[in-house]
Protein backbone atom coordinates (compact mmCIF):
# COMPACT_ATOMS: atom_id res chain seq x y z
CA UNK A 1 0.00 0.00 0.00
CA UNK A 2 0.95 3.66 -0.40
CA UNK A 3 3.85 4.68 1.66
CA UNK A 4 6.20 1.41 2.00
CA UNK A 5 8.76 -0.07 -0.24
CA UNK A 6 7.10 -2.65 -2.55
CA UNK A 7 8.64 -5.86 -2.24
CA UNK A 8 8.01 -7.68 -5.59
CA UNK A 9 8.86 -11.25 -6.25
CA UNK A 10 12.82 -10.51 -8.36
CA UNK A 11 12.90 -11.45 -11.71
CA UNK A 12 13.87 -14.36 -12.70
CA UNK A 13 14.76 -14.08 -16.30
CA UNK A 14 17.00 -11.85 -18.27
CA UNK A 15 15.36 -13.46 -21.60
CA UNK A 16 11.97 -13.68 -19.86
CA UNK A 17 9.37 -12.65 -22.67
CA UNK A 18 7.09 -9.11 -21.85
CA UNK A 19 3.47 -9.77 -21.37
CA UNK A 20 0.84 -7.17 -21.54
CA UNK A 21 0.27 -3.88 -23.10
CA UNK A 22 4.04 -2.92 -23.13
CA UNK A 23 6.29 -3.46 -26.34
CA UNK A 24 8.75 -6.30 -25.58
CA UNK A 25 12.66 -5.11 -27.55
CA UNK A 26 15.81 -6.24 -26.85
CA UNK A 27 17.59 -2.61 -27.08
CA UNK A 28 14.64 -0.80 -23.94
CA UNK A 29 16.97 2.34 -24.14
CA UNK A 30 15.45 3.17 -27.70
CA UNK A 31 11.94 4.69 -27.90
CA UNK A 32 9.21 1.75 -27.60
CA UNK A 33 5.73 2.33 -28.29
CA UNK A 34 3.54 1.69 -25.38
CA UNK A 35 -0.42 1.29 -25.34
CA UNK A 36 -2.04 2.82 -22.33
CA UNK A 37 -5.56 1.58 -22.17
CA UNK A 38 -8.54 3.82 -20.94
CA UNK A 39 -12.52 2.87 -20.17
CA UNK A 40 -14.43 3.03 -23.20
CA UNK A 41 -12.47 0.79 -25.61
CA UNK A 42 -9.33 3.58 -26.58
CA UNK A 43 -6.00 3.82 -25.69
CA UNK A 44 -3.30 6.26 -25.40
CA UNK A 45 -0.29 5.33 -28.10
CA UNK A 46 2.88 6.51 -27.44
CA UNK A 47 6.52 6.21 -27.83
CA UNK A 48 8.74 5.98 -25.03
CA UNK A 49 12.78 6.34 -24.66
CA UNK A 50 14.46 4.28 -21.56
CA UNK A 51 10.90 1.78 -21.54
CA UNK A 52 12.93 -0.72 -19.07
CA UNK A 53 13.19 2.15 -16.25
CA UNK A 54 10.32 4.64 -16.78
CA UNK A 55 8.10 5.01 -13.87
CA UNK A 56 4.62 5.35 -13.35
CA UNK A 57 5.47 9.27 -12.70
CA UNK A 58 7.02 9.53 -15.72
CA UNK A 59 4.72 8.30 -17.64
CA UNK A 60 1.49 9.74 -15.83
CA UNK A 61 3.31 13.45 -16.89
CA UNK A 62 3.28 12.02 -20.72
CA UNK A 63 -0.38 10.66 -20.60
CA UNK A 64 -1.73 14.20 -18.70
CA UNK A 65 0.35 16.31 -21.55
CA UNK A 66 -1.41 14.35 -24.52
CA UNK A 67 -5.23 13.77 -22.84
CA UNK A 68 -4.85 17.45 -21.51
CA UNK A 69 -5.84 16.21 -18.08
CA UNK A 70 -5.80 19.99 -16.13
CA UNK A 71 -3.63 20.17 -13.06
CA UNK A 72 -6.42 20.20 -10.69
CA UNK A 73 -7.51 16.74 -11.98
CA UNK A 74 -3.95 15.14 -11.90
CA UNK A 75 -4.37 13.17 -9.08
CA UNK A 76 -8.14 11.67 -10.10
CA UNK A 77 -6.62 9.13 -12.13
CA UNK A 78 -3.94 6.35 -11.61
CA UNK A 79 -1.94 3.78 -13.95
CA UNK A 80 -3.05 -0.13 -13.29
CA UNK A 81 -1.84 -3.61 -14.82
CA UNK A 82 -5.17 -4.93 -14.75
CA UNK A 83 -6.21 -8.76 -16.13
CA UNK A 84 -9.15 -11.09 -15.27
CA UNK A 85 -7.41 -12.42 -12.60
CA UNK A 86 -5.68 -9.80 -11.12
CA UNK A 87 -5.89 -6.06 -10.96
CA UNK A 88 -3.15 -3.96 -9.37
CA UNK A 89 -2.92 0.28 -8.71
CA UNK A 90 0.23 1.42 -9.58
CA UNK A 91 2.65 3.78 -7.23
CA UNK A 92 4.29 6.89 -8.68
CA UNK A 93 7.95 4.68 -8.37
CA UNK A 94 6.85 1.52 -9.73
CA UNK A 95 7.80 0.38 -12.83
CA UNK A 96 5.42 -1.12 -15.35
CA UNK A 97 7.96 -2.57 -17.32
CA UNK A 98 9.64 -4.90 -14.84
CA UNK A 99 5.96 -5.31 -13.19
CA UNK A 100 4.95 -7.05 -17.02
CA UNK A 101 7.48 -9.26 -16.67
CA UNK A 102 7.04 -10.74 -12.66
CA UNK A 103 3.44 -11.12 -13.79
CA UNK A 104 2.72 -14.85 -13.05
CA UNK A 105 5.13 -14.11 -10.13
CA UNK A 106 1.66 -11.97 -8.94
CA UNK A 107 -0.65 -13.90 -10.02
CA UNK A 108 0.88 -17.38 -8.22
CA UNK A 109 0.93 -15.40 -5.12
CA UNK A 110 -2.02 -13.55 -4.99
CA UNK A 111 -4.71 -15.70 -7.14
CA UNK A 112 -5.91 -19.15 -7.53
CA UNK A 113 -5.92 -19.86 -10.73
CA UNK A 114 -4.56 -22.80 -12.27
CA UNK A 115 -1.08 -22.89 -13.79
CA UNK A 116 -2.56 -23.28 -17.45
CA UNK A 117 -4.43 -19.72 -17.22
CA UNK A 118 -1.55 -18.24 -15.46
CA UNK A 119 0.33 -18.87 -18.15
CA UNK A 120 -1.94 -17.54 -21.02
CA UNK A 121 -2.79 -14.62 -18.83
CA UNK A 122 -1.45 -10.87 -20.01
CA UNK A 123 -1.95 -7.78 -18.36
CA UNK A 124 -2.93 -4.70 -19.68
CA UNK A 125 -1.45 -1.01 -18.56
CA UNK A 126 -4.45 1.14 -18.27
CA UNK A 127 -4.90 4.75 -16.79
CA UNK A 128 -7.93 4.83 -14.44
CA UNK A 129 -9.66 6.10 -11.30
CA UNK A 130 -7.46 6.25 -8.56
CA UNK A 131 -9.34 4.39 -5.78
CA UNK A 132 -8.08 7.07 -3.26
CA UNK A 133 -9.50 10.52 -4.87
CA UNK A 134 -12.33 11.58 -2.69
CA UNK A 135 -15.72 11.42 -4.43
CA UNK A 136 -16.37 15.41 -2.82
CA UNK A 137 -13.07 16.44 -5.32
CA UNK A 138 -14.84 14.39 -8.61
CA UNK A 139 -18.24 16.23 -8.16
CA UNK A 140 -16.01 19.47 -8.48
CA UNK A 141 -14.45 18.74 -11.52
CA UNK A 142 -15.89 20.92 -15.00
CA UNK A 143 -13.35 19.95 -17.78
CA UNK A 144 -15.63 17.74 -20.19
CA UNK A 145 -12.63 15.68 -20.71
CA UNK A 146 -12.17 14.29 -17.48
CA UNK A 147 -15.66 13.90 -16.54
CA UNK A 148 -16.16 11.20 -19.74
CA UNK A 149 -12.69 9.42 -18.72
CA UNK A 150 -14.56 8.71 -15.26
CA UNK A 151 -18.04 8.53 -16.48
CA UNK A 152 -16.67 5.75 -19.33
CA UNK A 153 -15.57 3.49 -15.92
CA UNK A 154 -18.71 3.81 -13.98
CA UNK A 155 -20.45 3.25 -17.12
CA UNK A 156 -18.63 0.06 -17.71
CA UNK A 157 -19.06 -1.27 -13.55
CA UNK A 158 -22.36 -0.26 -13.77
CA UNK A 159 -23.52 -2.42 -17.06
CA UNK A 160 -20.88 -5.71 -15.77
CA UNK A 161 -22.79 -5.87 -12.67
CA UNK A 162 -19.44 -4.67 -10.25
CA UNK A 163 -21.64 -1.90 -9.14
CA UNK A 164 -24.97 -3.48 -8.10
CA UNK A 165 -27.80 -1.06 -8.24
CA UNK A 166 -31.43 -0.72 -8.05
CA UNK A 167 -33.82 -0.26 -10.96
CA UNK A 168 -34.54 3.22 -10.05
CA UNK A 169 -30.54 3.68 -10.02
CA UNK A 170 -29.61 1.16 -13.55
CA UNK A 171 -32.91 2.58 -15.62
CA UNK A 172 -32.01 6.46 -15.13
CA UNK A 173 -28.32 5.61 -15.74
CA UNK A 174 -28.97 3.55 -18.61
CA UNK A 175 -31.20 7.07 -20.21
CA UNK A 176 -27.87 9.57 -19.19
CA UNK A 177 -25.88 6.94 -21.02
CA UNK A 178 -28.25 7.20 -23.98
CA UNK A 179 -28.74 10.82 -23.99
CA UNK A 180 -24.99 11.22 -24.40
CA UNK A 181 -24.45 9.00 -27.08
CA UNK A 182 -27.47 10.01 -28.98
CA UNK A 183 -28.70 13.70 -27.44
CA UNK A 184 -31.57 14.63 -26.03
CA UNK A 185 -34.20 15.28 -28.98
CA UNK A 186 -34.60 11.99 -30.49
CA UNK A 187 -38.38 11.19 -30.77
CA UNK A 188 -39.76 7.50 -30.34
CA UNK A 189 -39.77 6.15 -33.62
CA UNK A 190 -35.55 7.31 -33.88
CA UNK A 191 -34.99 6.13 -30.45
CA UNK A 192 -36.82 2.65 -30.22
CA UNK A 193 -35.01 1.78 -33.81
CA UNK A 194 -31.56 3.02 -31.69
CA UNK A 195 -32.16 1.21 -28.52
CA UNK A 196 -32.65 -1.95 -30.71
CA UNK A 197 -29.84 -1.78 -33.38
CA UNK A 198 -27.50 -0.62 -30.22
CA UNK A 199 -29.05 -3.69 -27.96
CA UNK A 200 -30.25 -2.90 -24.40
CA UNK A 201 -27.08 -4.40 -22.78
CA UNK A 202 -25.52 -0.93 -24.51
CA UNK A 203 -27.42 0.61 -21.36
CA UNK A 204 -28.61 -1.24 -18.57
CA UNK A 205 -26.56 -4.51 -17.18
CA UNK A 206 -26.15 -7.24 -18.68
CA UNK A 207 -27.56 -9.47 -16.29
CA UNK A 208 -30.84 -7.85 -15.99
CA UNK A 209 -31.45 -7.78 -19.72
CA UNK A 210 -30.46 -11.35 -20.13
CA UNK A 211 -32.61 -12.00 -17.36
CA UNK A 212 -32.51 -15.45 -14.44
CA UNK A 213 -33.20 -17.98 -17.05
CA UNK A 214 -35.40 -19.68 -14.66
CA UNK A 215 -38.77 -20.64 -14.44
CA UNK A 216 -40.28 -16.85 -14.02
CA UNK A 217 -38.01 -15.73 -17.15
CA UNK A 218 -39.52 -18.89 -19.51
CA UNK A 219 -43.34 -18.24 -18.38
CA UNK A 220 -43.64 -14.78 -19.41
CA UNK A 221 -41.52 -14.62 -21.90
CA UNK A 222 -37.70 -12.90 -22.95
CA UNK A 223 -39.54 -10.28 -25.57
CA UNK A 224 -42.14 -9.28 -22.91
CA UNK A 225 -39.46 -8.61 -20.31
CA UNK A 226 -37.26 -6.88 -23.02
CA UNK A 227 -40.13 -5.03 -23.87
CA UNK A 228 -40.66 -3.44 -20.98
CA UNK A 229 -37.18 -2.59 -20.25
CA UNK A 230 -37.35 -0.60 -23.64
CA UNK A 231 -40.26 0.93 -22.22
CA UNK A 232 -38.88 2.21 -19.06
CA UNK A 233 -35.89 3.37 -21.07
CA UNK A 234 -37.57 5.31 -23.13
CA UNK A 235 -40.30 6.69 -20.37
CA UNK A 236 -36.85 8.19 -18.36
CA UNK A 237 -35.12 9.10 -21.49
CA UNK A 238 -38.21 11.61 -22.16
CA UNK A 239 -38.10 12.61 -18.62
CA UNK A 240 -34.55 14.22 -19.38
CA UNK A 241 -35.42 15.33 -22.98
CA UNK A 242 -38.45 17.73 -21.27
CA UNK A 243 -36.82 18.57 -17.81
CA UNK A 244 -35.56 22.05 -18.94
CA UNK A 245 -36.43 24.14 -21.66
CA UNK A 246 -33.15 24.23 -22.98
CA UNK A 247 -31.39 20.90 -23.72
CA UNK A 248 -28.65 20.24 -20.84
CA UNK A 249 -25.08 20.68 -21.66
CA UNK A 250 -23.01 17.17 -21.75
CA UNK A 251 -21.26 18.46 -19.00
CA UNK A 252 -24.57 18.39 -17.01
CA UNK A 253 -25.22 14.65 -18.22
CA UNK A 254 -21.88 13.66 -16.95
CA UNK A 255 -22.24 15.36 -13.64
CA UNK A 256 -25.76 13.49 -13.37
CA UNK A 257 -24.46 10.04 -14.18
CA UNK A 258 -21.72 10.22 -11.67
CA UNK A 259 -23.41 12.14 -9.28
CA UNK A 260 -26.52 9.04 -9.40
CA UNK A 261 -23.18 6.51 -8.95
CA UNK A 262 -22.42 8.70 -5.97
CA UNK A 263 -24.99 7.01 -3.81
CA UNK A 264 -24.10 3.73 -4.14
CA UNK A 265 -21.73 3.63 -1.24
CA UNK A 266 -18.87 1.67 -2.98
CA UNK A 267 -18.45 3.73 -5.95
CA UNK A 268 -14.62 3.98 -6.28
CA UNK A 269 -13.98 1.21 -4.64
CA UNK A 270 -10.34 -1.18 -5.18
CA UNK A 271 -12.19 -4.81 -5.99
CA UNK A 272 -9.81 -7.72 -4.42
CA UNK A 273 -11.62 -12.03 -5.12
CA UNK A 274 -12.36 -14.44 -2.63
CA UNK A 275 -14.85 -16.49 -1.17
CA UNK A 276 -16.96 -16.86 1.35
CA UNK A 277 -18.81 -19.51 3.43
CA UNK A 278 -22.72 -20.36 2.36
CA UNK A 279 -24.74 -20.72 5.44
CA UNK A 280 -25.49 -24.98 5.73
CA UNK A 281 -28.59 -26.19 5.33
CA UNK A 282 -28.80 -29.63 7.41
CA UNK A 283 -26.41 -31.43 10.13
CA UNK A 284 -25.13 -33.60 6.55
CA UNK A 285 -24.35 -31.29 4.25
CA UNK A 286 -20.84 -30.09 3.35
CA UNK A 287 -20.17 -26.53 3.86
CA UNK A 288 -19.78 -24.88 -0.10
CA UNK A 289 -18.65 -21.48 -0.45
CA UNK A 290 -19.78 -18.82 -2.73
CA UNK A 291 -17.79 -16.31 -4.89
CA UNK A 292 -17.39 -12.65 -3.78
CA UNK A 293 -16.15 -9.34 -5.06
CA UNK A 294 -14.84 -7.19 -1.97
CA UNK A 295 -14.77 -3.78 -2.45
CA UNK A 296 -12.35 -1.21 -0.05
CA UNK A 297 -12.91 2.66 -0.75
CA UNK A 298 -11.85 5.66 1.82
CA UNK A 299 -15.76 4.94 3.28
CA UNK A 300 -15.52 1.57 4.04
CA UNK A 301 -16.16 -2.26 3.10
CA UNK A 302 -18.50 -4.03 0.81
CA UNK A 303 -18.60 -7.76 0.17
CA UNK A 304 -20.84 -8.25 -2.92
CA UNK A 305 -22.21 -11.37 -4.19
CA UNK A 306 -20.92 -12.26 -7.74
CA UNK A 307 -23.63 -14.12 -9.34
CA UNK A 308 -26.98 -12.49 -7.36
CA UNK A 309 -25.53 -8.84 -7.87
CA UNK A 310 -26.20 -7.22 -4.37
CA UNK A 311 -24.34 -6.47 -1.33
CA UNK A 312 -24.21 -9.13 1.38
CA UNK A 313 -22.02 -7.14 3.88
CA UNK A 314 -21.29 -3.39 4.26
CA UNK A 315 -19.93 -1.76 7.08
CA UNK A 316 -17.86 1.66 7.59
CA UNK A 317 -15.05 1.38 9.35
CA UNK A 318 -16.44 2.82 12.80
CA UNK A 319 -18.29 -0.47 11.82
CA UNK A 320 -16.15 -2.55 11.77
CA UNK A 321 -12.55 -4.40 12.55
CA UNK A 322 -10.27 -6.43 10.55
CA UNK A 323 -7.56 -8.79 10.73
CA UNK A 324 -5.85 -11.69 8.47
CA UNK A 325 -4.01 -14.71 9.33
CA UNK A 326 -1.97 -16.60 6.72
CA UNK A 327 -2.11 -20.75 6.14
CA UNK A 328 -0.89 -23.03 8.93
CA UNK A 329 -1.09 -26.18 7.72
CA UNK A 330 -0.88 -27.29 3.83
CA UNK A 331 -4.33 -26.86 2.47
CA UNK A 332 -5.59 -24.38 4.52
CA UNK A 333 -6.08 -20.71 3.17
CA UNK A 334 -5.67 -17.06 3.80
CA UNK A 335 -8.26 -15.37 5.54
CA UNK A 336 -9.72 -11.52 6.04
CA UNK A 337 -11.27 -11.57 9.52
CA UNK A 338 -14.17 -9.02 8.97
CA UNK A 339 -15.84 -8.06 12.84
CA UNK A 340 -19.16 -6.50 13.18
CA UNK A 341 -21.91 -6.35 15.66
CA UNK A 342 -25.26 -8.20 15.69
CA UNK A 343 -28.30 -9.99 17.15
CA UNK A 344 -28.44 -13.79 17.55
CA UNK A 345 -32.38 -14.76 19.14
CA UNK A 346 -33.02 -11.28 20.98
CA UNK A 347 -28.92 -11.22 22.10
CA UNK A 348 -25.93 -8.16 20.95
CA UNK A 349 -23.30 -10.36 19.66
CA UNK A 350 -19.85 -9.60 17.76
CA UNK A 351 -19.89 -11.49 14.45
CA UNK A 352 -17.05 -12.63 12.46
CA UNK A 353 -17.09 -13.04 8.72
CA UNK A 354 -14.07 -15.47 6.79
CA UNK A 355 -13.36 -14.10 3.23
CA UNK A 356 -11.19 -16.98 1.93
CA UNK A 357 -8.43 -15.70 -0.60
CA UNK A 358 -4.90 -15.55 -1.40
CA UNK A 359 -5.44 -11.54 -1.79
CA UNK A 360 -6.27 -11.19 1.94
CA UNK A 361 -2.84 -9.64 2.99
CA UNK A 362 -3.69 -6.96 0.28
CA UNK A 363 -6.85 -6.19 1.29
CA UNK A 364 -5.72 -5.89 5.10
CA UNK A 365 -3.24 -3.42 4.07
CA UNK A 366 -5.75 -1.86 1.78
CA UNK A 367 -7.94 -1.41 4.94
CA UNK A 368 -5.41 -0.12 6.99
CA UNK A 369 -4.25 2.55 4.48
CA UNK A 370 -7.97 3.61 3.92
CA UNK A 371 -8.65 4.26 7.55
CA UNK A 372 -5.27 6.20 7.86
CA UNK A 373 -5.98 8.57 4.63
CA UNK A 374 -9.70 9.03 6.45
CA UNK A 375 -8.31 9.42 9.83
CA UNK A 376 -5.56 12.55 8.40
CA UNK A 377 -8.46 14.19 6.25
CA UNK A 378 -11.16 14.26 9.11
CA UNK A 379 -9.10 17.04 10.58
CA UNK A 380 -7.80 18.18 14.22
CA UNK A 381 -10.95 19.43 15.57
CA UNK A 382 -12.69 15.81 14.74
CA UNK A 383 -9.41 14.70 16.82
CA UNK A 384 -9.63 16.57 19.34
CA UNK A 385 -13.04 15.57 19.71
CA UNK A 386 -11.87 11.55 19.75
CA UNK A 387 -9.14 12.56 22.28
CA UNK A 388 -12.21 13.86 24.64
CA UNK A 389 -14.01 10.83 23.80
CA UNK A 390 -10.65 8.48 24.97
CA UNK A 391 -10.24 10.24 27.90
CA UNK A 392 -13.48 10.18 29.41
CA UNK A 393 -14.18 6.43 28.16
CA UNK A 394 -17.19 6.92 26.38
CA UNK A 395 -18.18 5.45 23.20
CA UNK A 396 -17.23 7.94 19.92
CA UNK A 397 -20.85 8.82 18.38
CA UNK A 398 -18.95 10.45 15.54
CA UNK A 399 -20.89 9.55 11.93
CA UNK A 400 -23.76 8.65 14.61
CA UNK A 401 -22.51 5.31 15.29
CA UNK A 402 -21.40 4.06 18.38
CA UNK A 403 -18.11 1.88 18.00
CA UNK A 404 -17.21 -0.65 20.19
CA UNK A 405 -15.00 0.04 22.50
CA UNK A 406 -15.93 -2.90 25.17
CA UNK A 407 -18.62 -1.00 27.45
CA UNK A 408 -20.48 0.46 24.28
CA UNK A 409 -21.68 -0.88 21.44
CA UNK A 410 -22.00 -0.18 17.42
CA UNK A 411 -25.38 0.53 15.28
CA UNK A 412 -26.78 -2.53 14.34
CA UNK A 413 -26.81 -2.94 10.52
CA UNK A 414 -30.19 -2.56 8.79
CA UNK A 415 -31.24 -4.79 5.97
CA UNK A 416 -33.76 -3.69 3.31
CA UNK A 417 -34.55 -5.09 0.30
CA UNK A 418 -32.38 -2.82 -1.94
CA UNK A 419 -29.64 -4.41 -3.49
CA UNK A 420 -27.38 -1.91 -1.76
CA UNK A 421 -28.27 -2.82 1.90
CA UNK A 422 -26.38 -5.69 3.63
CA UNK A 423 -28.04 -9.46 4.03
CA UNK A 424 -26.79 -10.47 7.45
CA UNK A 425 -29.25 -13.26 7.76
CA UNK A 426 -27.83 -14.76 4.61
CA UNK A 427 -23.87 -14.94 5.82
CA UNK A 428 -22.39 -18.04 7.71
CA UNK A 429 -20.51 -16.03 10.50
CA UNK A 430 -19.02 -16.61 13.83
CA UNK A 431 -20.69 -14.95 16.95
CA UNK A 432 -19.67 -14.61 19.93
CA UNK A 433 -20.39 -12.62 23.30
CA UNK A 434 -18.96 -9.09 24.41
CA UNK A 435 -16.45 -11.08 26.93
CA UNK A 436 -14.50 -12.15 23.98
CA UNK A 437 -13.51 -15.46 25.41
CA UNK A 438 -14.57 -16.71 21.51
CA UNK A 439 -11.70 -14.96 20.20
CA UNK A 440 -9.06 -17.75 21.12
CA UNK A 441 -10.20 -19.57 18.46
CA UNK A 442 -9.12 -17.35 15.44
CA UNK A 443 -5.04 -17.90 16.59
CA UNK A 444 -4.37 -14.31 15.63
CA UNK A 445 -0.36 -13.39 14.75
CA UNK A 446 -0.05 -10.95 17.02
CA UNK A 447 -1.29 -10.49 20.75
CA UNK A 448 -3.93 -7.67 20.39
CA UNK A 449 -7.79 -9.08 20.15
CA UNK A 450 -10.55 -7.55 18.18
CA UNK A 451 -11.27 -5.66 20.75
CA UNK A 452 -8.12 -3.95 21.40
CA UNK A 453 -7.79 -2.83 17.84
CA UNK A 454 -11.17 -0.77 18.82
CA UNK A 455 -9.51 0.62 22.15
CA UNK A 456 -7.68 3.72 20.48
CA UNK A 457 -10.46 6.59 19.45
CA UNK A 458 -8.59 8.20 17.19
CA UNK A 459 -7.85 5.06 14.97
CA UNK A 460 -7.27 1.37 14.36
CA UNK A 461 -4.35 -0.38 15.22
CA UNK A 462 -4.27 -1.38 12.36
CA UNK A 463 -2.42 -4.58 9.86
CA UNK A 464 1.43 -4.16 9.63
CA UNK A 465 2.30 -5.28 5.94
CA UNK A 466 5.40 -5.69 4.05
CA UNK A 467 3.58 -5.71 0.64
CA UNK A 468 2.61 -2.33 -0.99
CA UNK A 469 0.57 -2.54 -3.46
CA UNK A 470 -2.56 -1.19 -4.39
CA UNK A 471 -4.67 -3.53 -5.76
CA UNK A 472 -8.29 -3.43 -7.48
Amino acid sequence: MEGDECSFPPDSSDDHSQRGSVASSATLSRAQDVLIYLYGESAVHLSVEGLGSVTVQELGRIVRETLHIPESAQDAFAFWLSSPLLELQLKARHQPYKLCRQWQDLLYRFTEASEEDISQDEPCLQYRRNVFYPKSKELQIEDEAVLRLLYEEARSNILTGRYPCDPEHWTGLGALSLALDEGTGLDSQTLTATIKEKKLSSFLPAHVTMGSGGLFSTLRGRSGRQAGLEQNLLEEYRKISTSAGNPPEPTQLLHQYLSTCHTLPYYGCGFFFGEIDKPVQGLLQRVKRKAVNVGVCLEGVYVIDVKEKHVLLGLRFNELSWDHSYPEEQGDSHILWLEFDGEEDGTAVNKLLKIYSKQAELMSGFIEFCVELKSTSEGGASAERDGEASESQQPDSQDGGNKNRRGGRRGMLRRQSSVVCSRVHSLNTISYVDNGKEIKRLKPKRAASFFNRQASASTYSAVQVTESLEQG
